[in-house]
């Protein structure tokens, strides 16, 4: 292997003058002035065909002013050394096909791209190249040319949390007695980690096509980064086709917000799939959870802090066709702490418990009519309604919610048959199926090409 290092610092355009330190020597990326940008190539033969390509690697360091607003280059791998922001007013455009790694380490120095308060990301991948971010470690590269080698990476699924994760901000309310909260993973003497205001249109950018992959670093004591972290986030900013594969933690987590998700794949998580908090009131649809031995819940939805369950707005979110598959043992949805989730049209199966309200709260949401579980099938579940929710089972199943019902997945977890009846969503942006889960039955999977999960 042969390395090149060409030092491009932004301190130089600056006029000023970088005085290198050891490399024993740990820094906080917040002390300095400006955010560095270390440019290597590297020359290698990463699918040992016998033929060399060229790599160029960007090392990002965070120094105090954020990412700049500019634009990463499929061209170059990018790789973020400690907590890298997107700073307020900064616009950070992301090109399809380009890669992100997250360096290792822990606590503090756990690596993140961060999207603060007024920041945007223009992440916009394709299904042919999608935008990849994934650990250090991960072999997957894209050459200097523009050709992806090492494209499923060398990592199993069972590598979890080599590196934090993708974290957005914004100004979107949530039910927390204060203005503005800060952010879990980042500490709080971090002013670029809060979120939470009173935009609920607020704009974070847009993610689209983006694989998120072997995150979740610790932070402290059984505390660990989620794949992508949503706190406050508007329903001006849009997110779909996103994949969460392989984090230590939950894969997505709403704090609060408005934020609208379509067509979002979680896999092979270490706790919850979805998670979602503090009045998070989003629209959702086609969310697709595969778990193994290690995963918790396909969905934790919690209302609100608990100081203040009756805080309002209500955490009153919608989600239409979902497949949830479990480990066999674990639960599909927890509903509690005056949560008032509603799920349509969805397909859990393989788990030991199904659709659980917990408590007496979230039973109110149910019984006032904000909470609805209607038309979902429950399959290979092995008490299928627990808790309070076992104490209202005549009324799920009158809402077309069935236990007999096998919708013949296949081996990607596509429905062959159209099982029961469907509702129809009033909101235009919800597409209108006439059958239920994330997948259309008997054709190719929206995750197909572009995920982890469809290689493996």
């Amino acid at each position: 292997m042969k390395i090149q290092n060409l030092v491009l610092f932004a301190l130089l355009i600056l006029g000023l003058t970088f005085t290198a330190c050891d490399d024993e020597t740990p820094t906080d990326p917040v002390d300095n002035t400006s955010t560095l940008y270390e440019e290597e190539t590297i020359t290698n033969d990463c699918d040992d065909d016998g033929t060399e390509e060229d790599y160029i690697i960007i090392n990002v360091t965070d120094r105090g002013e954020g990412t700049g607003t500019t634009t990463w280059t499929k061209d170059k791998t990018y790789v973020l050394h400690g907590r890298v922001f997107v700073n307020d007013g900064q616009v950070l455009t992301i090109e399809a096909g380009t890669i992100i790694k997250g360096s290792a380490g822990q606590a503090e120095n756990a690596s993140a791209l961060i999207v603060a308060r007024g920041g945007q990301v223009k992440a916009e991948g394709t299904a042919n190249e999608p935008i990849i971010m994934t650990s250090e470690a991960d072999e997957i590269a894209r050459s200097s040319n523009g050709t992806l080698n090492c494209e499923g990476g060398n990592l199993a699924p069972n590598f979890r949390g080599l590196w934090g994760g993708f974290i957005v901000l914004g100004k979107a309310g949530t039910n927390a007695p204060q203005a503005e909260l800060a952010i879990e993973g980042i500490p709080t003497t971090e002013s670029r980690g809060l979120y939470g205001g009173v935009d609920d249109a607020d704009n974070s950018g847009t993610i689209r096509y983006v694989s998120i992959r072997h995150g979740g670093s610790n932070i402290g004591a059984n505390n660990e980064i989620n794949g992508l972290t949503l706190g406050g986030v508007g329903n001006g900013t849009t997110i779909e086709y996103v994949e969460v594969i392989a984090n230590k933690d939950d894969g997505v987590e709403f704090f609060g917000g408005t934020v609208n998700t379509k067509y979002i794949s979680i896999a092979y998580c270490g706790d919850d799939s979805f998670d979602a908090d503090e009045g998070y009131r989003g629209m959702n649809q086609f969310w697709y959870v595969v778990q193994d031995d290690e995963g918790d819940n396909g969905a934790e939805l919690d209302g609100g802090p608990s100081d203040c369950l009756l805080c309002e707005p209500y955490s009153a979110f919608v989600t239409y066709n979902a497949t949830f598959v479990g480990n066999g043992s674990n639960r599909a949805v927890r509903i509690r702490e005056n949560s008032a989730a509603s799920f349509y049209n969805s397909i859990f199966t393989n788990y030991g418990k199904g659709l659980e309200i917990k408590d007496d709260e979230s039973l109110a949401q149910f019984n006032d009519g904000r909470l609805v579980l209607e038309n979902n099938v429950l399959w290979n579940v092995a008490s299928p309604f627990t808790e309070k929710a076992a104490d209202v089972e005549a009324a799920l199943l009158a809402a077309g919610n069935t236990t007999d019902q096998d919708p013949a997945l296949d081996a990607n977890n596509v429905p062959t048959v159209l099982v029961g009846t469907v509702s129809t969503p009033a909101d235009p942006f919800f597409e209108v199926t006439d059958y239920k889960g994330a997948f259309t039955p008997g054709q190719t999977p929206w995750t197909e090409g572009w995920t982890l999960i469809s290689k493996l």
